[in-house]
Parts: C-alpha cells; structure tokens; sequence
C-alpha cells in the first residue's frame, strides 16, 4: 500500500512539474529578463524589428539618441515599494514651464524610446526625468511586471519630483508602450497635484491581453488560456505579483486627469485596438490620436509636425490648469 502511494505521489509530482514546465520558457521569455543577451534574443524572436524607429527611421534615431547620451545630466535615486533601489536621469531646462516624466517601455530606456521628443521636449522648456524602469538601465529588479508594480514606481517618481519642484511648475507623466500603460494605470492612485496630465503613446490595456496577442499571432501557439494559467502561476510565486495587477480598466474610470493617446495605425507590437479601448474606457478630458502608417514608437518620426503640435497644446491648454477644471475640455478621436 505505501509503495502504491510513492508511486502515485510521484506520478502526480511529474505531471505537475511537466503541467508548469510547459509554461516556463514563455514566463522566461516574457518576464524573468535582465541580460542584454535576452534582450538581444526577444528582438530577434518578435516583431520587434519591424516595428522599432530603427527600422525606418535609423539616422533620426541614432541622432536623438546620441544627443540624450552627450547631455550632462543629475543621477536620481528612490526606493520602490518592494525595496528595489530605481535610477533616474534629470536633466533641467533653462527657465522651465513645466517638468515631463519619460517612462519607457518594455525592455527599453527612455534615451531610445523618447530619442525624437526629448530635444524637442527641452528646446520648449521642458525640464525631462528619464527613468530607468525596474529590470531596465541602472535600476534593480529580476522581473518585468507590464506595469502591476512599475505604476507605484511611476507614482513614486511624480512625487520625489514633486518634493524637488520649488516653483510649483506642472508636472506631466509620459509614457511609450508598457511606459504608457503603467502611466495609465499610475493614474488610478494618489499623485500630485502639480500632475496636470498623462500622455500615453502606443500603450498597452493589459498584461494578459498583450501577452494573449505575442503568443497567437507572434509565436502561433495553441491552449493559450491554459498557458497565461501557467505564467501568472509564476508570476505570484516568483515574481510577487498577479497578472490582473497590470491591467487600466480600473484606473482609467477613476482618473479625472486629462489624457493624450497617441498610437500609430500599423503598429502590429502593440495593436491599435488597444488605445482605441483605453481612450473609450477614460472619462476624464480625453484625445486619441491616431497616426496613419505609424509603427510601434514611430508615430513622433513618421509626422512629427502633428505630434509635436498636439504636445504643445496638450501642454498649453492644462499648464495652468487644475484637475477639477480640466473637466471643462472634452476631447475627442483624430485622425491626420
């Protein structure tokens, strides 16, 4: 009898382990990543490639990137809410009207992702805070949660800016990809009031939305229900945090801050279904701007004249605004 019960003890323990074995290489793939080699090898696996700035827009790029590197900028440091030590890069603008916060997205920097903004951003009186997002550039971190702890990050930066901000300038959160999500979801928690608005560039809905498009229509696979099972099992042993954590439904119908979508017609990284859900979900002064041709981070290089306009007077129209009279505006869907 006990040797039939080791042997169905160790039957059930194989099926177990091969049940979340089968799982693994995409939570590896997906969210344990911290080496410049698995950043190297999602680029290669993904669709990446097609839809980077590089891709079309190599010289633009490489430029803006170069001139974000060569600037001499004041290193910032907080600790998150889990004791992770995050880095940030504050480079101040002569007689600033306001302060922007870059986050960047998933497994990027914000001198690569906001490489064709952030000169435009400073040459208009932009003070700039380039942080690095946990697991990325200098701060710490093992795992990439698509926003589930990267929002208390962001709002713990709106608020070390907000301590350092003397003259009371607005403050604005401005995302690319998961940056945007995050910020989204950032949204639903206590910031600031100096924190006029959110931009959100190509930014996702959710974790498990985003990961339910890379697995069929990247990696075609099958049983993906069973398998994002599997990788939010990982997520709560491993990585501390739910799947459900990192989605913006709940913060987009609570925030009462102005929002600026933006997101670019063929960018197939990040669907557009997604901007297009977040804006209809967001009750607070809204516009969704769609850039037709725009691949994923691409929409500030293929019209930049419209993008930049659209940040000037998303910027001109609330920098003396307050929150509660920022309800005055409604906004609405364009498209070039």
């Amino acid at each position: 009898m006990k040797h039939k019960l080791l042997k169905i003890a160790a039957a059930a323990s194989a099926a177990t382990g091969i049940f979340l074995s089968l799982g693994w290489p995409f939570f590896e793939l997906t969210v344990h990543c911290r080496t410049k080699r698995d950043v190297k090898k999602w680029f290669r696996l993904s669709q990446m490639k097609v839809n980077h700035p590089r891709y079309k827009f190599e010289k633009e790029y490489e430029a803006g990137k170069a001139w974000c590197q060569g600037q001499a900028m004041q290193d910032c440091h907080i600790r998150s809410a889990d004791g992770l030590l995050l880095h940030a890069s504050f480079f101040p603008a002569k007689d600033a009207e306001r302060i922007v916060v870059l986050c960047h997205g998933y497994k990027g920097s914000s001198f690569g992702d906001f490489a064709n903004i952030a000169r435009f951003l400073h040459e208009h009186k932009c003070s700039l805070l380039f942080i690095d997002q946990r697991c990325c550039g200098e701060s710490e971190g093992e795992f990439i949660t698509f926003g589930a702890k990267e929002q208390y990050d962001i709002q713990a930066w709106a608020w070390y800016m907000a301590g350092k901000n003397k003259n009371k300038l607005p403050i604005y959160l401005y995302g690319e990809s998961m940056g945007a999500a995050a910020v989204l979801m950032a949204a639903g928690h206590r910031l600031p009031r100096e924190v006029r608005g959110l931009i959100a560039d190509c930014g996702f809905r959710s974790m498990r939305g985003q990961l339910q498009d890379l697995a069929a229509k990247w990696f075609h696979l099958h049983w993906i229900g069973l398998l994002l099972f599997r990788v939010d099992l990982f997520c709560r042993l491993l990585g501390g945090f739910r799947m459900k954590d990192a989605d913006t439904a709940k913060a987009l119908k609570t925030n009462k801050r102005p929002v600026l979508f933006f997101h670019g017609e063929k960018d197939t990284y990040v669907y557009m279904k997604n901007s297009v859900h977040n804006h209809a979900l967001c009750r607070a002064p809204k516009e969704l701007a769609i850039i037709s041709e725009a691949r994923h981070l691409c929409s500030a290089y293929e019209q930049p004249e419209l993008y930049r306009k659209k940040l000037l007077h998303f910027f001109n129209t609330y920098d003396k605004t307050s929150s509660n009279e920022a309800s005055r505006y409604i906004y609405g869907t364009s498209r070039p």
